[in-house]
Parts: structure tokens; C-alpha cells; sequence
């Protein structure tokens, strides 16, 4: 049977055909619909795990169990996962284990665009890239049996493009994978440096098979044409290149790592021009120039964003094709915002007015830092506030830490923001930590995560109080308030941030687009209490826009928050139908 699947459902339909028992992941855009999908299989143990690093210290487990296990992340929390990563790899595996990672170039929903294709390099670990979404299902299969043949964990490689492109599927049924059994073996799964030692040998070992294995596996293929021409490209690249080259011959990368030296030096030694298509960094074309094949490469495209086929016919065919006529009036830009109601948006015109300096986090919340709101100074990656606040504090002196607060959301400070608070009252710094509680993993599309009291399949558990956690770490000065209480809001930031103490602010109000929040009618303006002051615009609200000559609320957006009636001082916004225009 076909089916229309993304590329994550297809990953996720692939591993519950091989029979995986355990999946585990942090939701990290474009990631998050791998774990998902495999959720809605019964046969599959699946969980969100505080971060990434837990999340494949569990698939780990999984493995040495005995069980196939799979892990899936983001770019960035393949960082956090490095440290299990590097040392499974010398470990090996008992049961498959395959770590999923999912790169933005272009950055649609990321810090940076690191290119993970040097991890499995780094920690010499085979690495799969798919081109569609039937070989997302046919990869993750086939790097399951890899894992199990060669003794070590697989990655598998996806991009945006793949991730969230769809194409049809043949879908099989799950094979009835039996646990391996599991043996207790000192010298194999305990990495202390005698053992470790002789692990590297084996490690060696390994790639020197698997580079052999990658000339013949039939991951890697030449598809010949005109020999004129010869493209060497994986993954989306490949799609890209197939587009704008036409019918040239390709050598088409699907083991990315280790590379396949035999097949690339036959396909090289038949064409006369070699390019080397691939985004980001010249990974290939390093490997190939490092073999003393001539190829062109970077010095035509570059490092930094997506590709498309037009950008290869532009930059090497020096073909420029006519786009799509547009109309002369300017194209307004149109910046992500906060959704109408956001809880987000009262802490941020308190924290904007009272002048603050604030280190920002990973979130929904990192939009502060765009007007009007604009209260945001700092954002680095994952937990980072917290640690940066306290480093503020600590280079700049107490008086600068009174006027500096770190934000960061819920499941963001479960990730990787508790050991940064620990620091703070371990090292005596006195900064004020606000925790953006929206009920709910926010950005990536609303996933449960140990604050909110629910599993991934929607199970109750036990629920994590931020409230005794930051007790329990030392912070005496803990307080809960409603960030649309903004006259409450304000006297409590300033309250904690003249404290000579460290203290947490949990700023609690539910996430507006869940659904069980309900705010009732939009608002509507008064025309004959208005004095167009334009104080209601400082918020930000997309549903508030200024007209020049009057202020009014698209009723189509508004979800009748009320925040903006607080800031309003002629009582001029009223819910819709209380007044006659």
C-alpha cells in the first residue's frame, strides 16, 4: 500500500516496520514529527524526554537491552546529545540503534546552521542521508541492520526540505523484531580508559570495514548520462541538482559518511567537468579534492542557506530565468509575531518599561526582541539565559545584576535551565530568573513535557512543580503571578530584581492557542471614548492596527485576551456588541 507521507512520517512509519521498541526525543522543529508519528503506534514505547541528551542516553539504554531504539533531534540538540554520542560509538550497540537529525539551512526555525554531517565524522559513526520520503522509510530500515552488522549506533540525516516535503510511500507491515539478549560485558559497555582503549581499536576496525562497505552497499549509485557532466549530490542537493542539470550523469550520495573513495574515483576518471552540489559546508567536496580529483564547488555556491535549482542554474549554467511578475506597490514585510492573546506579551511590556536588561532563551518568547515589544538583549541556544544572567551579574557587578532578569519558557527551563539556577545560588549571584509557564512545549507545536502532567500519548503522570523544584535548589524568594495582571506583574519584578537575593518569577498563564482556553468575544474599539493616544499599539497585538486617522481590532484575530483594556485609560476597548457604534 502507497501513502502521501512526510518525510519524518516516513522515518517513523520505516522504524515501526523494523520493529523499533523505544523512541525518544526532544521536539525540535524540523523534527518533532518523527516521535510524534511513531507515538500514534501502540507497539512503540514512546517519550519526550527532558533534553536530547537524556533522550539518547535512553535510546542507549534501549539498545544495550537488547531492543532497536531510535532517537530524534534538531540540529542543535545533536550538541546536547554529542557527549552519549561520542563514547556509544565506542561502546557499540546490542539491539540497532539509529540517531535521527534534523538540519535548517536557511534557518526557517533555528539559531544557526551547523552542518551535522562532521559529527558522524567526529565520533566516527556511519551517517545516512535520503533523498524523498521513500527513502526516509527505507533508509531508517536498512540503518537498523547497519547498526547490527557493524556493531555501532547510525545517523541518519535528514534537512527541512526532506523533513516537511511530502511524496508517496509503499508501506509494509512491522517485522516481529525479538529482543536481543542481554549480557553483562565490562570491557564492552564500561568506558573506563583500559576498556575504552581497546574500544578505539575496535572503532578503527569498523570504518575500515564500513568504508568498503560504502562502495557496495547500493546506497551510494552512479546514474549515468551525458558524461560531459558529472554531479556528485545527496539528499535535497541531489533533488535540486537532477532539476538543473538534466540528463547528466549523477553520482548519488546516500551514505554520506564514510564515503564511498572507490566508486567516487570511477565516477570522476568518466566525466570531463566534476561538481559537487551539497549545502552548507563543503563536506564531499573536501573529501573528494583530498582524493586528488579536480571538482568545482563552493567557489560557485555558497555556504550559507538553501539551494534550489535555480540558484545551480544561475551560479554554474549561467542560465537566469524570468520570475514571476509581481505588483509596483511594496510588499509590506511580515515578521513573526507573537499570536494574538500570547501570554508572553504582558511580561514583555513590563520588563520593556521598566528598562531591563534581559537574557533571552529559545522559545516563542525569543520574539520580545522584535518591535514594539523590543525587551529582549540576548539569545544563544538552549538554557543559555540563565548562565549568561548570572555571568552579567558577575562581570558587570551587583547594581548591573538588579537591572538584569533571564527569561526562559517551561520546558525549556526543564531542558537545560535547572543547572543553570543551581549555579546562580551555588555561586551567590543575586539575578531574578523569570519562567515563562504557558502550560505547554510552545514553539515546536505544543508538546507535553514534565511541567504540564501528561506523556507524549497523552497519559496522565506525575506533574514537575517549578515552584518546590526552585525551592528545593535554594531559591527562597518564589513567586507566582498572571502575567496579564500587568499592575501585579510590574510591582513583582520590581520587588525581586531590588531583592539581595536570587529569586524566580513563574509567570502562569496557559498558552492561547491551546484548546481549552477560552477567552470569549473579541474586543471592539469605542470610537467615542478613543482619544488614539496609540498606547494599545505598544503591546504588539496583530490584531490591534493602527489606521492613522483610528485605531482598530480585526475581530477575525482578536481572541478577547483583555490585555490590551489594561493598558487603556479612557476605557475604550469594550467586548464586541457592549456598546452600539
Amino acid at each position: 500500500m502507497k501513502k502521501l507521507m512526510l518525510g519524518n512520517e516516513a522515518v517513523a512509519r520505516g522504524a515501526y516496520e523494523a520493529g523499533v521498541t523505544v523512541a525518544a526525543a526532544y521536539p525540535g522543529t524540523p523534527s518533532t514529527e518523527v516521535t510524534e508519528t511513531l507515538a500514534t503506534y501502540d507497539e512503540v514505547y514512546c517519550e519526550w524526554s527532558p533534553n536530547e541528551k537524556v533522550a539518547l542516553e535512553t535510546a542507549i539504554g534501549a539498545s544495550f537491552a537488547g531492543a532497536r531504539a531510535i532517537c530524534s533531534m534538531k540540529h542543535v540538540g545533536l550538541n546536547v546529545a554529542a557527549d552519549p554520542l561520542f563514547t556509544a560509538s565506542y561502546t557499540g550497540v546490542n539491539g540497532g540503534l539509529v540517531i535521527v537529525v534534523a538540519d535548517d539551512p536557511g534557518m526557517h526555525s533555528s539559531q544557526n546552521e551547523q552542518d551535522s554531517r562532521f559529527y558522524a565524522r567526529s565520533s566516527k559513526v556511519p551517517m545516512l542521508e535520503p533523498a524523498d520520503s521513500q527513502e526516509c522509510r527505507d533508509f531508517i530500515k536498512l540503518a537498523f541492520e547497519i547498526s547490527e552488522q557493524f556493531d555501532t549506533p547510525v545517523i541518519l540525516r535528514l534537512t527541512t526540505r526532506i523533513s516537511h516535503s511530502r511524496s508517496l510511500v509503499e508501506m509494509e507491515e512491522r517485522i516481529d523484531y525479538r529482543l536481543k539478549e542481554y549480557r553483562k560485558d565490562v570491557a564492552k559497555y564500561v568506558m573506563m580508559p583500559g576498556m575504552a582503549r581497546k574500544r578505539h581499536v575496535e572503532v578503527e576496525k569498523r570504518m575500515a570495514l564500513l568504508r568498503e562497505y560504502s562502495n557496495t552497499c547500493g546506497l551510494n549509485v552512479i546514474e549515468w548520462g551525458s558524461k560531459d557532466i558529472g554531479v556528485i549530490a545527496g539528499g535535497i542537493a541531489y533533488q535540486y541538482a537532477r532539476e538543473a542539470f538534466g540528463n547528466v550523469s549523477y553520482l548519488k550520495i546516500g551514505m554520506v559518511y564514510p564515503l564511498p573513495d572507490k566508486l567516487i574515483a570511477e565516477f570522476a576518471k568518466e566525466v570531463k567537468t566534476l561538481y559537487v552540489i551539497e549545502e552548507l559546508e563543503p563536506f564531499i567536496e573536501d573529501h573528494v579534492r583530498k582524493l586528488g580529483i579536480k571538482v568545482i564547488g563552493k567557489e560557485c555556491l555558497p555556504v550559507t542557506g538553501e539551494y534550489s535549482s535555480q540558484l545551480i542554474k544561475e551560479r554554474i549554467l549561467g542560465i537566469r530565468q524570468e520570475t514571476s511578475s509581481f505588483p509596483d506597490e511594496p510588499i509590506p514585510v511580515r515578521p513573526p509575531v507573537m499570536c494574538p492573546g500570547c501570554p508572553h506579551r504582558g511580561t514583555f511590556y513590563v520588563l520593556k518599561k521598566l528598562k531591563l536588561t534581559v537574557s533571552g532563551d529559545i522559545g516563542c518568547y525569543t520574539l520580545g526582541a522584535t518591535p514594539p515589544t523590543d525587551s529582549v538583549d540576548t539569545c544563544v541556544c538552549m538554557g543559555a539565559s540563565v548562565g549568561m544572567a548570572h555571568g552579567m551579574e558577575k562581570a558587570r557587578g551587583k547594581e548591573f545584576g538588579k537591572k538584569t532578569v533571564a527569561i526562559i519558557g517551561d520546558s525549556t527551563f526543564i531542558h537545560s535551565g535547572i543547572t543553570g539556577l543551581i549555579n546562580v545560588v551555588y555561586n551567590k549571584s543575586n539575578s531574578t530568573v523569570i519562567i515563562l509557564d504557558n502550560s505547554i512545549t510552545g514553539m515546536t507545536g505544543h508538546q507535553d513535557n514534565p511541567t504540564t502532567g501528561y506523556t507524549i500519548k497523552g497519559e496522565p503522570t506525575k506533574q514537575t512543580d517549578l515552584v518546590m523544584l526552585a525551592k528545593a535548589i535554594g531559591i527562597e524568594r518564589v513567586r507566582v503571578v498572571d502575567p496579564y495582571d500587568l499592575q501585579e506583574f510590574e510591582k513583582v519584578v520590581r520587588e525581586e530584581t531590588e531583592a539581595d537575593e536570587p529569586s524566580v518569577i513563574i509567570a502562569q498563564r496557559p498558552c492561547a492557542l491551546l484548546k481549552r482556553v477560552k477567552h470569549g468575544s473579541p474586543m471592539k474599539i469605542n470610537v467615542d471614548k478613543c482619544r488614539k493616544c496609540r498606547r494599545c499599539l505598544t503591546i504588539g497585538c496583530p490584531s490591534i492596527a493602527n489606521k492613522g486617522d483610528r485605531i482598530e481590532i480585526n475581530d477575525a484575530l482578536c481572541v478577547g485576551c483583555g490585555l490590551c483594556t489594561k493598558l487603556c485609560s479612557f476605557n475604550a476597548i469594550e467586548k464586541a456588541g457592549e456598546y452600539n457604534e
